[in-house]
């Protein structure tokens, strides 16, 4: 317990809604001293017991080990922040999406914090730039985006700040992939990578409605057993390679006539058609595939599908 995880030990977590509280149980349960932190000690105290029923009854549905319950109890509740960042190696402040809010927060942490301490911000969508205004040493400051629900959602992205030094990022991903996470390192964009894709659906899926090409219930059908079902296991480039950039810039050449100019084939995507590069099938399009790398990604592909298919069909028959 001492060295922790990749060199951290403790962590304090400010912000005890669900995102704070299961940010701290997942790390508290993954081996470190954690420390949750609300407004109030009381707002702190009821945190940790939501936190603790939460965990009671994820081990009864069976999605927890018994010793989890144990391991959640060892999360403490100071006094107050100061206290929290003050004995921690790593202070992730997790309040509600309120610039000002986090700006007050983080500027507390990072003056009671230890100088070689890492703070970092969960957000969705705040630059990084503009809350590292507030804290204090910015080189040792960043974001880490976690997804609700944190215990189950393995993905996190990292972003940087314009004074993060790399070793800041690097300790980061390493803490992250120690606590069973799977970070990836995106730029200070607006709302980063997730969310700007997850909004662009979204408004396209609000188009659809009102266009009257599906109802509500249809369209979530549609994404949760078509592409949405690939999306666990490959991204949109792999998906496209796959699928082939032909068939892509065909359907990019129907929407924009039929929908609007805003579907125009991307020039990158026309690129690699005009030159031949059509994905796995041609052997290159975003990627570059031999053909045993081919045959290969194929073969997995399917084995992926096919146990993802047998559990929806499982938990579709509990249900």
């Amino acid at each position: 317990m001492a060295e922790g995880l990749a060199g951290i030990a403790a962590v304090a977590v400010l912000g005890g809604g669900t995102m704070g509280a299961g940010i701290a149980g997942h790390l508290a349960r993954a081996g470190v001293r954690v420390a949750l932190v609300d407004a109030s000690p009381d707002l702190s105290r009821a945190a940790r017991e939501r936190l603790l029923r939460r965990t009671r009854g994820h081990v009864d549905a069976g999605l927890l080990p018994p010793e989890a319950i144990e391991q959640t109890e060892r999360v403490a509740t100071p006094p107050d922040l100061e206290a929290a960042a003050g004995d921690a190696d790593l202070v992730i402040e997790a309040v509600p999406e309120a610039a000002a809010l986090k700006h007050d927060v983080l500027g507390r942490a990072s003056a009671a914090a230890p100088a070689a301490a890492i703070i970092a911000t969960n957000t969705s969508s705040l630059p990084i730039a503009g809350l590292s205004e507030a804290v204090r040493e910015p080189s040792r400051f960043l974001g880490v985006h976690w997804f609700n629900p944190p215990e189950w959602t393995p993905g996190i992205e990292v972003i940087a700040g314009p004074a993060t030094t790399r070793g800041t990022v690097d300790r980061t991903l390493a803490f992250l992939r120690a606590a069973g996470k799977r970070p990836a390192e995106v730029a200070d964009r607006a709302a980063f990578v997730a969310n700007r894709l997850q909004m662009a659906l979204f408004r396209e899926a609000l188009a659809c409605v009102e266009d009257g090409v599906a109802s509500r219930e249809s369209i979530d059908e549609v994404v949760r057993s078509t592409f949405g079902f690939r999306l666990p296991f490959f991204g949109p480039f792999l998906i496209a390679d796959m699928a082939g950039l032909d068939v892509y810039a065909s359907v990019f050449e129907t929407l924009e006539r039929e929908v609007g100019p805003e579907f125009a084939v991307p020039q990158p995507l026309r690129e690699l058609v005009d030159a031949g590069k059509h994905g796995t099938k041609s052997g290159e399009g975003f990627g570059t595939y031999s053909e045993d790398e081919r045959d290969e990604l194929a073969l997995e592909r399917d084995r992926r599908y096919a146990a993802l298919a047998r559990l929806l069909a499982e938990l579709d028959g509990r249900a």
